[in-house]
C-alpha cells in the first residue's frame, strides 16, 4: 500500500512539473487575455518567458519570441499602456530579431512612436528594418515610409521614397496612391509646379478609375491658380466637379477665383481711370449725378 501511495504522489508531481511547462503557461495566458484578466496574463507570459530565459534551443528561441510578443500585446491592446509596451516590443525585437514575432513588433513599434511620441524618423527606422525582412505588406509599410518623410516635410526623400515603391512593386494597389504623394511632394519644393501639375496628370492617364483621379485633377487647378491662371484653374475645377466626392469644397474654390478675377479687373479699370489725364473734370452736379447740361445752367 505504502508503495502505491509514493507512486500515485510521484506521479502527481510529475503531472504537476508537466503543467509549469513554458508552452502550458503561454496557453494560460491566452486563456487569461481572452477572459479579460490581463494582470493574470501578464504573470503566466512572465513564467513562461523565465523558463525560457536560459534555453537557447531552437523551439526555445520560437516561444519566448511568442511570450514577449504576447506581454506587449497585452500592454498595449489590453492595457492601453504605451510605455510598458514598448518596451517588451523593444526587448523582443532584439532577443529575436528574425521571428515573425518581431516583424509585428516592429510595425506596431513604428505606429506607437509616429502617434504617442512624435518620433517620426524611430518610426521610419523601424519600418525600414521590417522591409529588410521582405514582409508580404512590403508596398504598404514603403508608401508609409514615404508618408513619414512627407510628414517631416523632407519632400526630395518623400519623392525619392515614392519612385522606389512604384519600381519595386509595379503592380501593388499602393502604386496610385504613391504617385499621388509624389505629386503632392513635388508641389511643395519651390520652382516645381508645372513638373507636379504633369505628375498629377499622369496619375490620371494612369489609372483613370482610382479615387484619387479627381483629386489629383483638383489639385491641378490648385497649382493653376497659384500660378495666376484664375480661369484655366476655373476651367479645370469646373472639370473635377464631375467627378469629385466634395462638390461643394470645388464650388468654393471656383466662387473664389472668380471674386479674383472681378477684383483684378476693377483694380485694372479703376487704374486706367485715375490715369486717364484727357478725360475732362467733372462739375459739383455731375459729380454727384447731374447731367452735363445741368451744370451748364448752373454755371451760366
Amino acid at each position: 500500500m505504502r508503495r502505491l501511495r509514493f507512486a500515485l504522489a510521484l506521479l502527481a508531481l510529475a503531472s504537476s512539473g508537466c503543467r509549469d511547462k513554458p508552452v502550458d503557461h503561454l496557453q494560460r495566458a491566452r486563456d487569461a487575455t481572452f477572459e479579460k484578466r490581463p494582470d493574470e496574463a501578464l504573470v503566466e507570459y512572465r513564467k513562461a518567458f523565465d523558463a525560457l530565459r536560459h534555453d537557447e534551443s531552437a523551439e526555445a528561441l520560437v516561444l519566448r519570441a511568442r511570450a514577449l510578443k504576447g506581454a506587449a500585446d497585452v500592454y498595449w491592446l489590453e492595457q492601453r499602456k504605451v510605455k510598458e509596451a514598448v518596451g517588451v516590443y523593444r526587448e523582443l525585437i532584439q532577443q529575436c530579431p528574425d521571428s515573425p514575432e518581431a516583424l509585428d513588433a516592429r510595425i506596431i513599434l513604428a505606429e506607437l512612436l509616429r502617434v504617442h511620441y512624435r518620433d517620426l524618423r524611430g518610426a521610419i527606422d523601424q519600418l525600414t528594418a521590417a522591409l529588410k525582412l521582405n514582409p508580404p505588406q512590403g508596398a504598404e509599410l514603403h508608401y508609409q515610409v514615404a508618408k513619414l518623410y512627407f510628414e517631416l516635410q523632407d519632400y526630395q526623400q518623400c519623392e525619392l521614397e515614392t519612385r522606389r515603391l512604384t519600381e519595386r512593386f509595379p503592380t501593388s494597389a499602393f502604386v496610385d496612391d504613391s504617385l499621388f504623394l509624389q505629386a503632392q511632394a513635388i508641389a511643395m519644393m519651390e520652382g516645381r509646379r508645372q513638373e507636379a501639375s504633369r505628375a498629377f496628370a499622369d496619375l490620371r492617364t494612369r489609372f483613370p478609375e482610382s479615387e484619387l483621379a479627381p483629386h489629383a485633377l483638383f489639385e491641378m487647378g490648385k497649382l493653376k491658380a497659384d500660378s495666376g491662371e484664375n480661369e484655366k484653374a476655373i476651367e479645370t475645377w469646373v472639370e473635377a466637379l464631375k467627378t469629385h466626392p466634395d462638390p461643394s469644397l470645388v464650388q468654393d474654390y471656383i466662387s473664389r477665383a472668380r471674386k479674383r478675377i472681378a477684383n483684378t479687373h476693377s483694380e485694372a479699370v479703376g487704374r486706367e481711370a485715375a490715369f486717364d489725364r484727357n478725360r475732362p473734370a467733372r462739375s459739383s452736379l455731375e459729380a454727384v449725378g447731374g447731367k452735363p447740361e445741368e451744370a451748364s445752367t448752373e454755371h451760366n
